[in-house]
């Protein structure tokens, strides 16, 4: 019998647990019960609080003890109406150690009353007497044997103490009126005692076979849970079902027969059936669940074998039902609550849940994981599932019972999914079963319907990336399980997004439709990586986001969302890296047309038209800069500069110059910001008149652009080949030197704020000075005078070009600060002046020798010279008065 001693341990350890089970719920009724006295202790004390002093007792009082702290505080003086700060209010941490030192008070006066209870309450003599009783016998039992007194024959003895036994269990039939405590005491005791009779008669003795002592065992259990019904006494039901449970395993000689095994089980759980139809005993139908299942599973793990499986399953389904239908027959036979409905703790959810779930563990230890049949037995639990919860749902008393069985229906139905299909499929049904439930939670007000149904959304994803690596491949586009998978996935989460935000579960609805909106553009994009010819795959993704704008915006138009609206903002945005890539390619490959993606690009430019007017249509409020109309017009503006850019530069032929392409990398930028400062209109139609919330932010963004690409393109020798290199009539010249015009267009416009205009003047003289030094610069390297790198400033001729170009801007400085009065223009003009004198002394000093550095020197002292006489000294500033002027 090598599993007789783990179940005789687990079996005699289930009392034990369901002890402990009551002893925590009778501790839970109690505490509840002294929380509803408090309550009313302390409405009782605001109440007298609250009466008005004239009809109050007049006669003094003794003080009652307050139910509570707040209850016996002082009324807070008022000062000016106001009331003053309660400033004898308790700290937090001592209010915490009071908590604390309570509850440990209160955890010892109830170890005292339960102790104190047992002891006194019932029926006092009979425990005394029983326990002591015991004691005299284990003492009488033990000198008797010392003694040598118990020479008696076995039979003789077992036939005495079962004689006893049977007085008793009469003596206790007989007191069940008058003393029912001491009756039902007395009849458990003599039911046990007959127990270990037969036992020790069968086992230790052999003085009885043991199919006679087995069918004694069945007859002893079924009338001592016939007297538990009579009576109405738990405690009989339970200790004869323990007992009933118990016989097969001490009577048991070697394996034994499995059919006789549990054709006696069943004969026990039918007699609990019996016994739930007449009484809602939770206990002892929890008993004979988990008795049943522990013998049944330890059994297929120690003794089961392949030829036993036409055995095991009709027990096993014949045990399901059982415990199918006894949690109805609990709630049938339950009192209804005062409202007439039945609550939550009158469904015995262990069961309820329990049994689908342990049944079918044992079922698919039984099949040995075969996937098919597996599911099609979760699919046939699915539907007797549904058909309970239709029918119990009737009854306005078991509807709590018919969704707890409707949701194990549901859970029924999705585990036979991914028993029977692929992953792809699987993790359709889960997206669109979720989205189902969470319809289904929203009509009915609850919250568990609704997180299981997001958790199958969830679930629906991660099974279908999962299942990405081991698929197989596929040669059409769309018509394929991987993407029609996605594109339920993303249609469920859209779905239950307009379910929930059109309950006003706003927070869910976001969630919701970003994870739709994810999946959908996710799979689209992944559909367009595996079958787009690679030079239109940037069409399709821009034609993707276009379109899906578009659809947004005509939901949006119909029912306004600010997410809807982001959305817009976001994908208008996300078109630009698309743009931007060709631009970005390197030098050495020429920008062609197909690689800009013309006819996606048209599709963005003329739906984001659309989109716009609709993010006007529905905007709301006061126009401001952050809103999501100024995002999108801003990635529109964008989008439509990147590509002229792009479109410029694949229009020129190839024999032009490096300058005539870079000069078109320029013309977009400059030429939308001057239209942006001159012609506003003509770009912000769509967004009037809100557009001129954010116009100067679009004009700063295209500005940071235009001054970054122009500073990138100072690098740059810009050869204007096949025409010859004029000084200042070349493409890319011209092209910096409009963009330096525009931009000091917009440091003089309205829209540029003060403290910038005053600190943008000197960044723009700056940046003029260096495109002039550049210029020659690149003069020089264009005339063969040198390679284009830092080595050419060692040539004389460029450095007398540069003094020369220094000391005239230098000298047209200081001639426009006199004339105009513009004391700081004069200073700065010195101040280059002085430093090309440092550079003659330093630098041009050693060319000395040559015809051109002598040029330097004399032309610096012309233009001194000419300067001197113009202009010699600087303008006064304006606070100071006037004085004669000095004479050389």
């Amino acid at each position: 019998m090598p599993l007789l001693i783990p179940l005789l341990l687990t079996l005699l350890g289930l009392p034990i647990a369901v002890a402990i089970l009551a002893l925590v719920r009778t501790a839970r009724l109690q505490r509840r019960v002294e929380a509803l006295e408090a309550a009313l202790l302390r409405r009782t004390a605001q109440d007298v609080s609250v009466t008005p002093e004239g009809a109050r007792d007049p006669a003094p009082a003794a003080p009652a003890t307050p139910a509570s702290p707040s209850a016996a505080e002082p009324a807070t003086p008022r000062k000016g109406g106001r009331r003053e700060p309660d400033r004898a209010e308790p700290a937090t941490a001592s209010r915490q150690a009071s908590r604390l030192g309570a509850l440990i008070t209160d955890l010892a006066a109830r170890l005292k009353a339960t102790t104190w209870g047992w002891l006194t309450e019932g029926n006092v003599p009979v425990k005394v007497g029983t326990l002591v009783l015991f004691a005299g016998l284990a003492a009488l039992i033990r000198h008797a044997t010392e003694e040598g007194w118990l020479s008696l024959p076995p039979a003789l003895r077992l036939a005495g103490i079962a004689f006893l036994a049977l007085g008793a269990l009469g003596f206790g039939w007989r007191q069940r009126q008058a003393r029912r405590v001491f009756a039902l005491s007395l009849q458990g005791g003599a039911v046990g005692i007959l127990l270990m009779v037969i036992f020790a008669a069968a086992q230790r003795f052999g003085l009885v076979p043991l199919p006679l002592a087995f069918a004694l065992s069945v007859t002893l259990v079924a009338g001592l849970c016939l007297l538990a019904v009579l009576q109405n006494a738990l405690a009989l039901a339970v200790l004869g079902t323990l007992a009933g449970f118990l016989a097969p395993l001490w009577l048991a000689s070697g394996r034994g027969d499995p059919a006789v095994l549990f054709g006696y089980y069943a004969l026990l759980n039918l007699a609990i059936f019996a016994i739930a139809w007449y009484r809602p005993w939770r206990l002892l139908n929890l008993l004979g669940f988990l008795a049943t299942f522990v013998i049944a599973t330890a059994w297929g793990v120690l003794a089961y074998r392949p030829q036993d499986y036409a055995i095991a399953q009709p027990f096993l389904a014949l045990f399901f039902l059982i415990y199918l239908v006894i949690p109805i027959l609990y709630a049938r036979r339950r009192p209804p609550s005062r409202s007439g409905l039945t609550d939550g703790r009158m469904i015995d959810g262990s069961l309820v849940f329990g049994t689908p779930l342990v049944a079918f563990g044992l079922q698919a230890a039984l099949l040995e994981g075969a996937r098919l049949p597996l599911a099609f037995c979760a699919l046939g639990l699915g539907l007797l599932y549904t058909l309970l919860a239709a029918l119990l749902r009737r009854r306005p008393s078991l509807r709590p019972l018919g969704e707890a069985h409707a949701v194990l229906a549901v859970g029924l139905a999705t585990l036979a999914v991914p028993l029977a299909l692929s992953a792809r499929v699987s993790a359709s049904v889960f997206a669109v079963e979720g989205a189902a439930l969470i319809w289904l939670g929203l009509r009915q007000h609850r919250l568990l319907p609704r997180l299981t149904g997001a958790g199958l959304q969830l679930l629906a994803g991660v099974v279908l990336i999962l299942s990405l690596p081991f698929q197989r491949p596929e040669t059409l586009a769309l018509a394929n399980p991987t993407f029609m998978a996605g594109a339920l996935i993303a249609a469920s989460g859209l779905a239950s997004a307009w379910c929930l935000r059109h309950r006003g579960r706003s927070r869910w609805a976001l969630g919701a439709y970003l994870w739709g909106l994810a999946w959908w553009l996710g799979t689209a994009l992944q559909e367009i990586g595996r079958f787009a010819p690679s030079h239109l795959a940037d069409d399709w993704r821009l034609a993707l986001l276009a379109l899906t704008g578009a659809l947004i915006a005509e939901f949006h138009r119909r029912h306004p969302a600010p997410a809807l609206a982001w959305s817009l903002a976001a994908g208008l945005l996300a078109t630009l890296p698309l743009l931007a890539a060709p631009l970005v390619a390197p030098h050495s490959s020429p920008v062609t047309l197909s690689q800009l993606a013309p006819w996606g690009w048209a599709l963005v430019v003329i739906l984001g038209d659309r989109q716009l007017r609709v993010l006007r249509l529905t905007a709301v409020g006061a126009p401001h800069h952050r809103e999501p109309g100024a995002w999108a017009q801003g990635a529109w503006l964008w989008a439509l500069t990147l590509f002229l850019t792009g479109a410029l530069l694949a229009a020129l032929p190839p024999p032009l110059g490096e300058g005539w392409r870079l000069a078109a990398a320029l013309l977009p930028w400059l030429g939308l910001l001057a239209l942006l400062l001159l012609r506003p209109p003509l770009l912000l139609a769509a967004m009037l008149p809100r557009a001129k919330a954010w116009r100067p932010a679009l004009a700063a963004s295209l500005a940071l652009a235009l001054a970054a690409l122009w500073l990138l393109l100072l690098g740059r020798p810009g050869s204007p080949a096949p025409l010859a290199w004029w000084p200042l009539l070349n493409p890319l010249f011209l092209a910096q030197g409009a963009s330096l015009l525009v931009l000091w267009r917009l440091q003089r416009d309205p829209i540029c704020p003060a403290r910038l205009q005053e600190r943008s003047v000197l960044a723009l003289a700056l940046a003029a000075f260096a495109l002039l030094s550049l210029e020659v610069l690149r003069g020089a390297h264009l005339l063969g005078l040198g390679p284009w790198s830092p080595s050419l400033l060692e040539h004389q001729a460029v450095q007398t070009a540069l003094t020369l170009l220094w000391s005239v801007l230098g000298v047209s400085g200081w001639i426009l600060g006199s004339r105009r009065r513009l004391r700081e223009v004069w200073l700065v003009s010195a101040l280059l002046m002085a430093v090309v004198l440092a550079k003659l002394v330093l630098v041009d000093r050693t060319h000395l020798g040559n015809l051109l550095g002598i040029a330097s020197f004399i032309g610096y002292g012309l233009l001194c010279i000419a300067v001197g006489y113009i202009a010699p000294a600087p303008p006064r500033q304006a606070r100071e008065p006037a004085s004669q002027e000095e004479t050389p």
